[in-house]
């Protein structure tokens, strides 16, 4: 069963909505870790609230397409308004950042905090799996 790391980001109660696509993803692999929550400022578009970012673990039986399409619906759920400024605010935002051992978003070498939550997590699995 593959295993996923997803980028995690909100600006709109970003708490709220990130507990919440947390415990959807519980749904999918009940043994799911979460990075360490990172305040971090907007990117691109600076003229609206920060942002809290994380990264969720998990294994899932669904290929990497499904995986992103189930995403784009919880994110759906929790109110994402997808507008054309593909940076303003958002109440949830989950991308695939990795898939077993392979990056698979440039936001991992672009963003660090993406980096540094990923790597949080590959820590913790290598930890988990000695």
């Amino acid at each position: 069963m593959p295993f996923y790391i997803v980028a995690v980001g909100s600006n709109i109660d970003a708490e709220t909505h990130i507990q919440q696509a947390f415990e959807k993803i519980k749904e999918i692999d009940s043994q799911v870790s979460i990075a360490t929550l990172l305040r971090t400022k907007a990117v691109g578009f600076t003229e609206q609230a920060d942002f809290i970012n994380t990264a969720f673990s998990f294994h899932c039986a669904l290929n990497a397409a499904d995986l992103k399409s189930h995403l784009k619906y919880i994110e759906a759920q929790l109110g994402r308004i997808r507008t054309s400024n593909k940076n303003g605010p958002r109440s949830i935002d989950l991308d695939i950042v990795k898939i077993d051992k392979v990056i698979v978003d440039d936001d991992y070498h672009q963003y660090d905090f993406v980096k540094k939550s990923v790597d949080e997590l590959v820590l913790k699995q290598i930890k988990k799996s000695k």
